[in-house]
């Protein structure tokens, strides 16, 4: 059974201890061990212990005298480009803000520190319950055992699509991802221009106080306006909601045929709220064949369902390709089911969304990405 090998940074002794007893009585899992081989208590003992030791993943606070993690992540992954760097970050509006930012400098994941409970045993076996699955996700030598393009995926090349041109008018974009997400939202939504036809709804993994955090980051740096979503908006094009932490995001038509948002406390599915496949069920119910699904980044196989939901609708679903996702694992569950109708590199996936959603032209999917696309890019078409 492979052994996990872990550094972490954190200034508190209490967190160091509490993680070191942790990973002693948690360490034997269904997959692998973890074994914490040094716990640090600033950035700059953490560099030193992963230049000594060569772990597999590092958890990093951010917070810590002398060299920061800020700093310290930076320096990380200047070194070690692919070593998965796991953030412990306070469940606080700055600390949102904060790891958001420490995204923009290279960690990989992150999991809020234990609040309230009740002892010792408790916070670790919270504790145990968030970072355990990331460890493993991370670390695992395929991100998805088993899972790979299917027999009818062409690589190396254009394939026309076979499709009724009309079908390519997109009325709405929804948008699914988990981790790995605020890095790859922000390479893929400032691409898209002021003048996208159609709204955008994404449902991202993450507690309420980030999500609002992560909608105005992106508002900075994107062309379209970028919202936490609100109960009853009205959707129209120009504007990208973020459904909240804690609330699933649907959308319903009325009989005078306006769309608006509907947030609600639905219980959870596949362990999320948000779930991605309540949004897309909602898409394929109020927008048929109108609907497209792009799923992205993520562990888990939230968004298989809807996005089955949407092609049965006749609607389009696209999927991040492997190379280019954090974690292949809600796209990779996608495209292995055949749902996916192109498996792109996500620098490829905004043309794709503007050529689809675009009312002025009615290019074949095939004529846009010959347009856009690159000799030595990879990808799969079903």
């Amino acid at each position: 059974m492979k052994t996990i090998r872990i550094v972490a940074a954190d200034d508190s002794a209490v967190m160091r201890n509490l993680l070191t007893q942790m990973f002693a009585a948690e360490r034997t899992g269904s997959q692998a061990r973890m074994e914490l081989c040094a716990a640090v208590p600033d950035g700059a003992s953490c560099l030193h212990a992963v230049r000594t030791l060569k772990p597999d993943v590092v958890l990093m606070d951010l917070h810590m005298p002398g060299l920061g993690g800020m700093e310290a992540i930076a320096r990380l992954r200047r070194e070690w480009p692919r070593l998965p760097i796991i953030l412990c970050s306070a469940y606080t509006e700055v600390g949102a803000g904060e790891t958001l930012e420490a995204f923009a400098r290279g960690a990989s994941d992150y999991v809020t520190k234990p609040t309230g409970q009740s002892d010792a045993m408790a916070a670790m076996a919270w504790l145990w319950s968030q970072l355990a699955p990331k460890i493993l996700a991370w670390t695992a030598p395929v991100a998805m055992p088993g899972v790979g393009y299917g027999a009818s995926a062409v690589a190396c090349g254009v394939e026309e699509t076979k499709c009724d041109p009309m079908r390519m008018q997109t009325a709405v974009v929804g948008i699914g991802v988990s981790t790995g997400g605020p890095m790859a939202l922000e390479r893929l939504l400032p691409r898209l221009p002021r003048d996208f036809a159609v709204p955008v709804l994404v449902v991202q993994h993450m507690p309420k106080l980030f999500t609002r955090a992560l909608a105005e980051r992106l508002d900075r740096c994107c062309e379209l306006r970028v919202r936490e979503a609100t109960a009853g908006t009205v959707l129209q094009p120009g504007t990208i909601w973020l459904a909240p932490g804690d609330s699933h995001m649907e959308v319903t038509a009325s009989a005078r045929g306006v769309t608006r948002l509907v947030l609600h406390q639905g219980e959870p599915e596949n362990h999320c709220r948000p779930a991605v496949d309540v949004l897309f069920r909602s898409l394929a119910e109020t927008y048929g064949g109108a609907a497209l699904g792009l799923v992205l980044t993520g562990m888990g196989a939230d968004g298989l369902e809807g996005s089955r939901a949407i092609a049965a609708a006749g609607g389009v679903v696209l999927a991040q390709d492997k190379a280019s996702s954090a974690v292949w694992g809600m796209p990779g569950r996608v495209a292995a089911a055949g749902l996916a109708r192109a498996v792109l590199p996500l620098d490829m996936l905004a043309d794709e969304l503007i050529a689809l959603s675009s009312p002025r032209e009615q290019k074949t999917v095939a004529a846009v990405r010959l347009q856009f696309s690159r000799p030595e890019v990879k990808y799969a078409i079903y």
